[in-house]
């Protein structure tokens, strides 16, 4: 059987962290079983849905580098979901409904004024062809439920919670259908699992009730359901996903500098006891993914292990590999002698600027004048075809005798306006002889 798997966003907002790593793990699981990733948008709610958020999310997973094999938006498949209905409905597995939301509120308090559990008592079903007749006089319109069956309870194995048990008579009937005709979430979805052959569905917790309704609905359908995998949701350092954190998307990531392999190679991991560790793609992160490495307790996501794995990834990353995102002029030396002190590539630029010049060097301390009038002259007269900088301090420690922080710390003020930075001796050959020898005659 060949592996489908579906990432089914509702292109009615910008993706967040929670929804990447569904997507993510979709994608790695299919990548590494050899199938299929399919990007569904479930756009079935026409005021809510727009196509600036459905680009927004096409273009998020082509930064992650998380391309579908196929894209289908549920806004084109109403035929489909139509016919399913009809024949649903005519096996007495779909009924219309006609309480109003404030008259089922009531019916919830009550029930929970008794002891009882908050379920529709299916007053709906017990309305005669008359009654019918007269709400459809009076105008007013029904939406549907779908009828679960109580004869046995819906049990299913999980690939990360394992074996799962829901007593239907326990459960609402689901509205599917509301009253002008539009769709909620679970039969279309249901419906389109089955059509696009879908064999596993990865998604949050927060889902495993739907997925008991919805294996009532795949056995009315007359179809196999896929196998689920539902993950334990994402928190924050504070014990839960804030607004904030939960508002992180690839635009927030993106504007702080944040690597996609960084953000993949962290999402990949959360939840296991596997370490995060760096890679230099996301295929690299096919091995040892398996479900069954998941744990049931929440997966804390730290921003500042992100940003520190973020760190750790540009330090790998090869010149080819950035080339097209670097600043005009900075070539393969620039980029592997600046890249040990940037935590994201847009600090490139700085150092750029600092090889290129002009620097806003701080004037030196008196007893630094003379080193550096030294220093220049002394840089006038080496070798800068080899390796000025080992050149040229060890003659200046031999003439001056100055050595350690002393020697080191008054040229690269000078040489580059800061304390730290990239090693010297890769830094100085980029800077050139004429700027520096400029640049230590103005200290």
């Amino acid at each position: 059987m060949s592996v489908v798997t579906r990432f089914a966003p509702s292109p009615t907002g910008r993706l967040h962290v929670g929804n990447i790593r569904a997507a993510l793990h979709n994608w790695l699981h299919a990548r590494q079983q050899g199938g299929r990733f399919l990007l569904r948008l479930d756009d079935t709610d026409a005021e809510r849905s727009t196509e600036a958020f459905a680009d927004a999310i096409r273009a998020d997973l082509a930064w992650l580098g998380l391309e579908p094999d196929e894209t289908v938006r549920q806004s084109d498949r109403g035929a489909l979901y139509e016919a399913r209905f009809q024949a649903l409905r005519a096996a007495g597995r779909v009924y219309p409904a006609y309480e109003s939301a404030q008259e089922l509120e009531v019916k919830r308090r009550i029930a929970a004024g008794r002891g009882l559990p908050p379920v529709y008592d299916r007053a709906a079903l017990r309305l005669e062809e008359a009654d019918h007749a007269r709400l459809a006089a009076e105008g007013v319109r029904p939406h549907w439920r779908f009828r679960l069956d109580h004869a046995a309870p819906i049990a299913w194995h999980d690939l990360i919670r394992g074996e799962q048990r829901l007593d239907p008579a326990l459960l609402s009937d689901p509205v599917i259908r509301r009253a002008d005709g539009s769709w909620l979430y679970l039969l279309p979805s249901a419906i389109d699992d089955v059509d696009m052959g879908v064999t596993h569905v990865v998604r949050g917790e927060d889902h495993v009730t739907n997925t008991g309704l919805q294996l009532q609905m795949f056995a009315a359908l007359g179809a196999e359901p896929p196998a689920f995998a539902h993950e334990a949701l994402l928190v924050g350092a504070e014990g839960k996903l804030s607004k904030r954190l939960g508002a992180l998307g690839c635009d927030a990531f993106r504007a702080e500098g944040i690597e996609p392999l960084a953000l993949l190679a962290l999402l990949a991991r959360l939840g296991t006891s596997d370490p995060v560790e760096p890679v230099a793609t996301a295929e690299a992160l096919l091995h040892g993914f398996d479900f069954a490495r998941f744990g049931r307790a929440p997966a804390r996501f730290d921003p500042e292990e992100l940003r520190a794995l973020n760190t750790r990834i540009l330090h790998r990353l090869h010149f080819e590999d950035v080339a097209d995102r670097l600043p005009p002029g900075v070539d393969a030396d620039a980029w592997h002698a600046i890249r040990p002190n940037i935590a994201t590539l847009a600090e490139v630029a700085d150092w750029a600027a600092v090889i290129d010049g002009p620097i806003a060097a701080p004037p030196p301390a008196e007893a630094d004048r003379a080193f550096l009038a030294t220093a220049a002259r002394v840089a006038e007269g080496i070798e800068w075809d080899a390796d000025p900088w080992p050149a040229l301090t060890t003659l200046l420690k031999d003439e001056t005798g100055r050595k350690g922080r002393a020697l080191f710390l008054p040229l690269r003020l000078a040489l580059t306006g800061r304390d730290h930075g990239p090693d010297m001796a890769a830094l100085l050959p980029l800077i050139g002889r004429d700027r520096a020898l400029a640049r230590l005659r103005a200290g």
